[in-house]
């Protein structure tokens, strides 16, 4: 691992990016009665990923708030894999998609909880509690 300046450095952020701009495409199609409840719940969670990253990427002075922020990030992926379920399942999206979503978002999870399981790599100032 290289030094890292930035969270848009983190190639779990740039999945999480790429992961929510997929589900903004494919949420266009879903249909309009869809459009305060599936596909605003999918979009949001699918955000929510980055920014919880960021704020957790702030937050690295204090191990126990990064961590916090890191599980909010992974919660949120999560809740993007159910809505994404949802949309395949309500015939919205192909298996194909679903499955390369759902894949995508498992290996967002895993690169979290990594970092979680190991905040030493990441927090800065030798502060380790909140």
């Amino acid at each position: 691992m290289g030094l890292i300046n930035h969270f848009r450095e983190l190639d779990v952020y740039r999945t999480a990016m790429d992961s929510t701009m997929q589900v903004f495409q494919l949420s266009k199609s879903f249909p309009v009665e869809e459009r305060y409840s599936l596909t605003d719940q999918m979009r949001r969670s699918s955000r929510s990923v980055c920014a919880n990253l960021a704020e957790a990427w702030r937050k690295r002075r204090y191990q126990a708030a990064f961590i916090s922020k890191l599980s909010d990030a992974e919660t949120e992926a999560a809740e993007t894999q159910v809505w994404a379920e949802i949309a395949f399942r309500s015939g919205y999206r192909q298996p194909e998609v679903f499955a390369s979503l759902d894949e995508a978002y498992d290996k967002i999870i895993g690169q979290l909880v990594r970092m979680a399981d190991h905040p030493e790599k990441w927090v800065i100032g030798g502060r380790r509690t909140a």
